[in-house]
């Protein structure tokens, strides 16, 4: 080989190595998965009215349930990477309507034939929040899936409208496989300035609020417990005197049965001055419906009837043997636990009763407190489960009482753990956990407990304080085990069931 070819030889076998090294690698093949569709202006899912079996049904979006005619099977075409046909319970395939390419027409269920109109590409949407949320694309008209008009009603049937990433044409699709940059995690902490957190999980959404320690009422919400890190928060209420004023804290909501059905209510601490903690009292907020975002009106002020004479905080809400209660904290010298009868969730039907004073040499570092009592209720049995020292403190822990039978107002028929039940941990840089609530992973099957902490010794009961949730086990004996306070920035396994 002449020196000429030798190198016109070298110089091709380099170029086929750099165009090897730089040739972009092929991209995953789609994989098939079953999932509901939430789309994401209203939350209701995608729908087959009546799991009907019937050529031509439209499709619609409905209230999230469990029924299998709100799941669809998604199998990729051969050789794609984003396309798709979408099968019903019978077995058949969405598909718009006469291969229409126009506006508005119906997405219906059809038997299969393997027609553009039954092809539907996936292409992603990003959603503050949330994640695995696309536009449902059709092949054939290029137009996507959405609810007529957009709307976020209940029962509205499904056309095609041209595309955009308005919510109305954003669909999420739990169970996409290889969706979000960590499927299946989350870290704490999932709101970075987040005192005094309340969590509830509720028609596909977790829905987070917690101390504004100003005049607003805010509400995080996210289909996912890492998304809420990164959810808007948003105002779902002004507060104006004399209902409370200035400083807005340790809220939470419960949807409880009222003279029109049921509906969110919303409970907080606001003084009746701006910043004047002397006015503090407990007020209540009515949902118009069922979206525990609201709207809200103001209800009433949760005062006592016989004893406004001191300010009382940290709203809580026991149900047990049919009857309602308030539960919550006041000043007497040391801050005691009360509770007190409720004629319906706004109004109050007796006086304050003492339920617990703070007496362990735990429960008074910093100052003797008993506050923020949450109800945690298994197996037939009711737990009290609340906050003792003084926030300012690292100590600043869970406590716990225990129904033993009899009159829920009487003292006496609480049994309170000698030992904290939940505390710091220096190990894990975890200082002053407290003022939890609970809620359940989305499919129902775990326990999850919510909670504020510090991440220094050093810090005090100011905003700082960030939101944080793990999941929590039971003891042999039907006591919850809460354990140990994780560190910030540890995967943890999302609860079942997202």
């Amino acid at each position: 080989m002449t020196r000429s070819r030798w190198l016109s030889a070298l110089l091709a076998a380099l170029t086929l190595a750099v165009a090897f090294l730089v040739a972009p690698a092929p991209a995953a093949a789609a994989v098939a998965f079953t999932s509901t569709g939430v789309n994401q202006n209203g939350g209701n899912c995608l729908d087959l009215a009546g799991g009907s079996s019937t050529n031509g049904t439209q499709l619609r979006a409905f209230a999230c349930a469990s029924g299998a005619n709100q799941n669809f099977g998604f199998t990729p075409v051969a050789g794609s990477e984003d396309t798709y046909t979408i099968t019903t319970r019978s077995g058949q395939c969405v598909d718009v309507y006469g291969a229409s390419t126009a506006d508005n027409a119906a997405i219906i269920q059809w038997p299969c034939h393997g027609g553009t109109n039954q092809r539907w590409r996936l292409v992603p949407v990003t959603v503050s929040g949330t994640d695995r949320t696309f536009n449902l694309v059709s092949v054939s008209s290029g137009k996507c899936m959405a609810p007529s008009g957009g709307s976020a009603a209940s029962n509205t049937n499904l056309v095609q409208l041209p595309c955009s990433t308005a919510n109305g044409r954003v669909w999420r699709l739990p169970s996409f496989t290889g969706g979000g940059t960590s499927p299946g995690t989350f870290t704490n902490p999932i709101a970075q300035r987040g005192p005094d957190p309340w969590l509830t999980y509720y028609n596909g959404f977790y829905y987070l609020a917690t101390t504004t320690w100003n005049s607003t009422v805010t509400m995080r919400r996210a289909s996912t417990l890492a998304g809420l890190a990164t959810a808007t928060e948003q105002v779902i209420f002004n507060l104006t005197r004399p209902n409370g004023a200035g400083t807005m804290w340790a809220p939470e909501f419960h949807l409880l049965d009222g003279p029109n059905g049921k509906r969110w209510y919303f409970y907080y601490t606001a003084g009746r001055e701006p910043f004047d903690l002397g006015t503090q009292r407990i007020h209540v907020l009515e949902s118009a419906g069922l979206d525990p975002m609201g709207p809200y009106t103001f209800k009433a002020d949760l005062l006592d009837p016989t004893q406004d004479n001191t300010w009382e905080l940290d709203p809580g809400i026991l149900q047990l043997n049919g009857q309602l209660y308030l539960l919550g904290t006041f000043y007497n010298g040391s801050q005691p636990m009360f509770i007190r009868p409720l004629s319906n969730p706004w109004t109050a039907s007796g006086t304050r009763r003492i339920l617990s004073t703070p007496t362990y040499s735990w429960e008074t570092v910093g100052g003797a407190v008993n506050e923020g009592a949450e109800v945690l209720q298994r197996n037939g049995r009711t737990f009290i489960v609340y906050s003792a020292s003084h926030c300012s403190t690292p100590d600043y822990k869970l406590g716990m009482l225990t129904y033993d039978g009899g009159d829920p107002l009487n003292s006496s028929s609480w049994v309170k753990s000698p030992n904290p039940v939940f505390q710091r941990s220096n190990a894990n840089g975890v200082y002053g956990p407290g003022h939890n609530g609970f809620f359940k992973s989305p499919d129902g099957t775990e326990d999850w407990m919510v909670y504020h902490a510090n991440s220094s010794a050093n810090g005090g009961c100011d905003m700082n304080r960030s939101t944080r949730a793990q999941k929590f086990t039971w003891n042999a004996d039907g006591t919850p085990n809460f354990g140990t306070p994780v560190a910030l920035g540890v995967p943890l396994t999302a609860p079942s069931g997202e």
